[in-house]
């Protein structure tokens, strides 16, 4: 991708302070498996059919104007439409939503009690060429804010223990543990997928550098010492490769986001991937417009191999 299609673009829309209390989404989560699931046929070409675009916050956009589907906060400028319009695709349907875990694949999302949005492989039929999902990031947490729930006890925690990891003394393994559990419920989906559209091309596209690999970088732009710094990229990396794993064996492609974006995280000059007080319109610690666009770059040259 050359620089012009990387730059960031002048903004009349601010952010408005409404994104920071959705926090949503950072994640795809998987571990390995026992037996792969591969698809009956082989795949028809990306570009005929429908394309079906699944998976919470970080697929929706959210935040990036413009918006719509209410609380799912599903943006015009999301990576799936940004592929849709790449490959022009006999249809396209969208059903990602903010706030989306793993089980919102196949049951009904909730938010308060209401439905927000349906089973999201409703929407995936036996035409369906291309599959693309993001998913998982909002199981790591207890709410359903995800990792931003994780960031949120870090901040906190780091006026009991400035100089050390309180985060990661808090948690301890159990972050592992949300990550196996909610692999298993991907696995299930990923075969589901499989036998619903037996011919699609279905890609599990991974999550992006929210965090640089040196903490220190952070210094300053995140209230989170500089340990629980080191503990939250290392947890983003465990997330991405399970992900991989479980895609692999289950007969899906991986799609990595996070080498394309990496020099472009939260806490970098140039952001792509915007902070806790984002100045794109955005959610905290998500893609802005740029860094959907570098996913959509990410998703379309697997597609060519």
């Amino acid at each position: 991708m050359n620089s012009a299609s990387t730059r960031k673009s002048t903004r009349t829309t601010k952010w408005s302070p409404k994104w920071s209390s959705a926090w949503t989404g950072a994640a795809l989560l998987a571990t390995t498996l026992t037996a792969a699931v591969t698809p009956a046929h082989a795949a028809d070409p990306a570009g005929t059919g429908t394309y079906v675009a699944l998976g919470d916050s970080y697929a929706a956009g959210a935040g990036i104007p413009a918006s719509s589907a209410g609380l799912c906060l599903r943006s015009d400028h999301d990576y799936g439409r940004l592929v849709a319009a790449a490959l022009a695709p006999t249809s396209y349907v969208d059903k990602t939503c903010a706030g989306a875990k793993v089980g919102a694949l196949t049951m009904p999302q909730r938010d308060a009690g209401i439905v927000i949005n349906g089973p999201q492989l409703d929407a995936v039929t036996p035409d369906a060429s291309l599959v693309t999902l993001t998913i998982g990031g909002d199981d790591l947490g207890t709410s359903d804010i995800g990792f931003g729930d994780i960031a949120v006890v870090c901040s906190a925690l780091s006026l009991s223990n400035p100089l050390g990891a309180p985060c990661r003394d808090f948690y301890g393994d159990t972050l592992t543990k949300r990550l196996d559990s909610a692999a298993a419920q991907l696995a299930e989906a990923l075969q589901k997928v499989h036998a619903k559209a037996p011919k699609a091309r279905v890609m599990v596209v991974g999550y992006p550098s929210v965090l640089p690999d040196d903490p220190k970088k952070c210094l300053g732009k995140m209230p989170v010492t500089t340990g629980d710094l080191a503990f939250l990229r290392s947890v983003l990396g465990e997330l991405n490769d399970k992900v991989a794993k479980t895609s692999t064996v289950a007969g899906a492609t991986y799609v990595d986001t996070l080498g394309p974006t990496k020099g472009h995280d939260s806490c970098a000059s140039d952001p792509w991937i915007e902070g806790l007080l984002p100045t794109s319109p955005t959610l905290p610690l998500h893609p802005d417009a740029t860094g959907e666009r570098v996913m959509a770059d990410a998703v379309l040259s697997a597609l060519r191999h």
